[in-house]
């Protein structure tokens, strides 16, 4: 049997940067003219998007969502699951991801009558739950990052010289370093080629940056500065190929492309990531035909395109130890980067302490309104409103580059609706003079004053581009 191959575009329309005015043009941009590649090759593939991106979808492009819910109904895509927001789940208390988890899967199965069973976790982001809560919600498989995974082998570590750092972005770069350290070392190498189950039962997929970042610069036909030619496609054909022998000697399948859709497409935030240029979303047609080439290379290496399902439903599996498992470091996210950059952040600082403090209240009065279902609906409104107000990309990138004003500004949107949501739960309950529970006034007071220091900052974008200049991550 030929070796099976997964392509896994990952659909974000609250990036960092994006207008929300845009979010249609990127519908238009990128995943329309994917839906439409994968109808005429027949190629299959999967897909994931959180709820909020589904919902954008269905509130202004619902043919292009027609679109996606035909293919998934003919078995070429398939849907992949992600919290409702797009969170920083190990950021966040586990009952916030939980929320948003099932919160998510009902927006699928809301918009495309599927239900995924395959779970996407944002950026990454690593604590010791994260396994526990896709399981709670009703996922039996979750996407990991081979990196981080490959990073808890002490020699491995010691082979990428890579040091984790909350301050910088990624370490993409050292990441090319673990290919070479497992290139003669099957033993590794079955990871990739291979299901891989905890002892709850969970089965894990395992995508790598030095698979799909050298695509994500083919897509890009970038330099830069950093090569004197872009990433050809014959390099691409030699990534292939010696994986193809890989699968076929220690596993079943290859998972290359786990990134971002929108670089199908459009640049998303591919210059502000790796060279700090204020170039936010321009119009990149070629990486449709280039996704097309890697497509039909692929099939030209001797691959056969398979969905998630085929992958955990028709693969060896392996037991994973325990021990092993657990060695991934808390705090680590996708990209050799950390989860807790996105803590580290000056709208993070100012923002997450306010959007505790309202999820606090969530959680007092649900417990005082358990048996008002007008005020329980309140408190449930004020549940999905505070964790939108999570939302990472309100929170990145680091200094010396910023999310855009109108990502923070969603943010303190949605804290504000949360906060009326709350009072009015109050008020359904007749508690509204109980504020020791919770305090509306104070707490409307609290998100104005971080309102007003956070639009007083300047923004990146806003300010001349010299400014933010950094080192450049080059691709091996």
């Amino acid at each position: 049997m030929k070796p099976r191959i997964l392509f896994l575009p990952h659909g974000n329309l609250q990036y960092s940067q994006l207008d929300p005015a845009r979010r249609p043009w990127v519908i238009d941009q990128s995943y329309e003219p994917l839906f439409d590649l994968v109808e005429k090759t027949g190629a299959k593939i999967g897909f994931e998007a959180s709820g909020e991106t589904l919902k954008v979808m269905a509130d202004t492009r619902p043919k292009v969502l027609a679109k996606l819910k035909a293919l998934m109904d003919a078995g070429l895509v398939e849907g992949v699951g992600s919290p409702f927001t797009h969170i920083m789940l190990a950021n966040l208390p586990p009952e916030i991801g939980l929320g948003s988890l099932k919160d998510g899967l009902n927006a699928w199965e809301k918009y495309t009558g599927h239900r995924p069973r395959l779970g996407w976790n944002p950026e990454c982001s690593w604590a010791d739950f994260l396994p526990d809560i896709f399981q709670e919600a009703g996922f039996d498989s979750l996407v990991m990052d081979g990196d981080s995974f490959f990073l808890g082998f002490p020699e491995i570590r010691e082979a990428t010289g890579l040091d984790y750092d909350v301050r910088g972005h990624s370490n993409k770069s050292k990441l090319f370093r673990i290919e070479d350290f497992i290139k003669d070392k099957p033993q590794y190498q079955r990871y990739l080629t291979n299901v891989s189950q905890t002892s709850s039962g969970l089965k894990l997929l395992f995508r790598v940056d030095f698979f799909a970042n050298p695509m994500l610069w083919y897509l890009m036909g970038a330099t830069e500065g950093n090569r004197t030619e872009p990433v050809s496609l014959d390099e691409i054909t030699g990534l292939l190929g010696r994986w193809k022998d890989r699968a076929e000697a220690t596993g079943s399948f290859v998972i290359p492309y786990a990134e971002d859709a929108e670089y199908i497409g459009t640049s998303a935030y591919f210059y502000v990531k790796q060279f700090g240029h204020a170039r936010f979303f321009e119009h990149e047609p070629e990486s449709v035909d280039r996704f097309a080439s890697l497509l039909e290379t692929a099939t030209a290496c001797g691959y056969e395109f398979a969905t998630p399902s085929e992958l955990i439903d028709q693969s060896e599996v392996i037991q994973l130890d325990d021990k092993h498992f657990k060695s991934i470091e808390r705090g680590s996210a996708w990209h050799g980067g950390t989860a807790r950059a996105w803590l580290n952040t000056p709208q993070a600082r100012i923002l997450d302490p306010v959007c505790h403090a309202v999820f606090e209240g969530v959680e007092r009065l649900r417990e005082a309104v358990s048996h008002n279902e007008a005020a329980a609906e309140f408190i449930e409104k004020a549940r999905k409103a505070v964790t939108s107000a999570f939302v990472s990309d309100s929170r990145w990138p680091p200094a010396p580059t910023s999310p855009g004003r109108f990502n923070v500004r969603e943010s303190i949107e949605d804290l504000k609706k949360a906060n009326i949501y709350l009072e009015k739960a109050m008020i359904a309950e007749r508690i509204a003079d109980q504020r020791s529970l919770y305090s509306p006034n104070i707490m409307h007071t609290q998100i104005l004053s971080i309102e007003e220091e956070l639009m007083a900052m300047e923004y990146f974008g806003e300010v001349p581009e010299e400014i933010a200049s950094k080192e450049p991550t080059a691709v091996s």
